[in-house]
C-alpha cells in the first residue's frame, strides 16, 4: 500500500481573476498533492465571462470536487488532515464570511475549519481600491492566522506575458505551503 498524498483545498470564488485558480489546479496536478476543489456559483459565472473553459473542465483538473452546498463534505471536518486551503481568487463577500465565522457555504465553512485547526489559509483577495471596512476585515483575518495575498506581479522576474505573472504569483503562494514549483523566478542580486 502506497503512502497517501497530502491534501490541499482549493476554493474558487466569484471575484475576477479566475484564471489564477484554474492555473493553480493545473500546477498542482503536476505534483503529488491531492486537490479538493470547491467552486462557488459566482465562480462558475465568472468563468464564463473570463475564460473559454467549461465548469466540467475546471472540475476535471482537481482530484476531488465538492458541491458548494455540501456542508457535510469531508473537508468540512477538522478531523480530515490537509495542508490547508487557498481561495484563489477570494471575493470580498467570501473574505467577510470567513472573518465573521458566519459561513453560508462549504467554501467558507472549509476556510473556517482550516483556521480553527491552525492550518494555513491563503486568501488571494481580488479587489481594488479597498475601503476601511475591507482593510479592517483583512486585519481581523490576519490576526486569526490567515494570510492575505493579493495578486501582485513581481516585475524583477521580468515577465514576458500574462502567464508568466500568473505562474510567479501562484508559485509564491505555494511557497507558503513549502511547495516549490519551477515557474518561480527567484530574486538574484546584481553583482556590481
Amino acid at each position: 500500500m502506497g503512502a497517501k498524498k497530502d491534501k490541499i483545498i482549493i476554493g474558487l470564488s466569484g471575484a475576477s481573476g479566475i484564471c489564477y485558480g484554474v492555473r493553480l489546479l493545473e500546477l498542482l496536478k503536476q505534483i503529488d498533492i491531492e486537490t479538493h476543489l470547491i467552486m462557488s456559483r459566482s465562480a462558475q459565472v465568472t468563468l464564463g465571462y473570463e475564460m473559454d473553459m467549461k465548469v466540467a473542465e475546471v472540475k476535471a483538473l482537481a482530484d476531488c470536487t465538492h458541491a458548494i452546498d455540501d456542508i457535510g463534505a469531508m473537508i468540512s471536518s477538522g478531523s480530515v488532515k490537509t495542508r490547508g486551503m487557498l481561495i484563489v481568487p477570494c471575493s470580498i463577500r467570501s473574505m467577510s464570511e470567513i472573518a465573521t465565522g458566519v459561513t453560508s457555504s462549504l467554501l467558507t465553512r472549509a476556510a473556517d475549519v482550516v483556521l480553527k485547526e491552525r492550518r494555513k489559509l491563503v486568501l488571494m483577495v481580488r479587489e481594488t481600491p479597498l475601503h476601511t471596512g475591507h482593510l479592517r476585515t483583512m486585519t481581523a483575518l490576519s490576526e486569526m492566522g490567515a494570510i492575505i495575498a493579493p495578486p501582485v506581479p513581481a516585475m524583477y522576474a521580468k515577465p514576458q506575458c500574462l502567464e508568466d505573472m500568473i505562474d510567479h504569483t501562484l508559485g509564491r503562494m505555494l511557497d507558503l505551503f513549502d511547495i516549490n514549483i519551477k515557474q518561480v523566478t527567484r530574486w538574484k542580486s546584481k553583482e556590481t
